[in-house]
């Protein structure tokens, strides 16, 4: 491969002037000196992590994996406290919600989020099951990224999403624990993390997408258990596991999670045998009640 075919990162930040119309003005380009504006930097500077991510981990060149430019606008209406993609781009308010703030230190996890569930689970029906396989997937490669970006091995990564993102004063830790789901926050003000670990615990419902988020945590805590099992990076093994369950294209839009505890260990097998990672992933699902 010659300097021409390597694949590199394009970038474009759009300012929308918290108005509510996109894509708003371009206010830097990729290779561009730094912005004045924090925010533009800081999404700047994720989208640039995840995109190596996704390279370095399982040769993803972008979202489309033909190099794509990855666009954001940023500034998006009055105080709006959400992130969001449309129309091929990620959009971010200025966090200044009651409870949940978008300070631009903590936003790297909340981008690759949205990156990520763009790359691997867009087929996924948002509803039930397979919506909340959808959230899990995306808060699992975002929580990859975060883990990479700061070297940490499966066992020192503290598995949080939004870790600071919670506005102070708040009894919280963040949005989502995967390690420990259900126990990311609890005030008075707020409530308690509601998210489930276990299938003993599954909430039906009409709300939430049917318990998109809610339910979430189940498959997030196996993915955990799984990485903390195999060892080391839990974006190689482990990751590459979940990410070709994701992208191979065996995945149905209405999958359940039992259809994709076995779909990994389909996969595990395959890639490494009938050792370590075969019985981590098997015993995971087994020990958030899937399977």
């Amino acid at each position: 491969m010659n300097a021409e075919d390597t694949p590199v990162v394009r970038r474009e930040i759009y300012d929308a002037r918290n108005k509510k119309s996109l894509p708003g003005a371009l206010v830097r380009s990729e290779g561009e000196a730094a912005s004045k504006d924090e925010l533009v930097n800081s999404v700047y500077d994720a989208l640039g992590t995840t995109f190596d991510f996704f390279l370095t981990a399982y040769g993803r060149n972008s979202l489309d994996g033909e190099g794509g430019p990855l666009r954001a606008t940023v500034h998006y209406g009055d105080k709006f406290a959400n992130v969001f993609w449309k129309g091929g781009r990620l959009v971010l308010g200025d966090g200044a919600g009651e409870f949940v703030q978008l300070r631009p230190r903590d936003l790297l996890d909340v981008v690759a989020a949205s990156v990520s569930g763009q790359i691997l689970n867009p087929q996924l029906m948002y509803f039930g099951q397979s919506g909340a396989l959808s959230e899990s997937i995306s808060d699992v490669f975002a929580s990859l990224v975060k883990q990479y970006s700061l070297g940490q091995s499966a066992d020192r990564a503290d598995w949080l999403l939004g870790a600071g993102m919670l506005s102070p004063g708040l009894k919280a830790k963040a949005l989502r624990s995967l390690a420990a789901p259900g126990t990311a926050y609890d005030d008075p003000r707020l409530g308690k993390d509601p998210q489930q670990a276990h299938m003993g615990g599954y909430i039906e419902t009409q709300q939430d997408n049917g318990g998109v988020h809610l339910n979430s945590g189940i498959p997030n805590r196996a993915f955990h258990l799984a990485a903390t099992a195999i060892g080391g990076n839990a974006w190689e093994k482990a990751g590459r596991i979940w990410y070709d369950a994701a992208t191979g294209g065996k995945l149905a839009a209405d999958a359940t999670f039992a259809d994709f505890a076995k779909l990994t260990a389909t996969i595990a097998e395959d890639l490494y045998g009938t050792g370590t990672e075969l019985d981590a992933v098997n015993n995971v699902w087994k020990s958030v009640g899937v399977l």
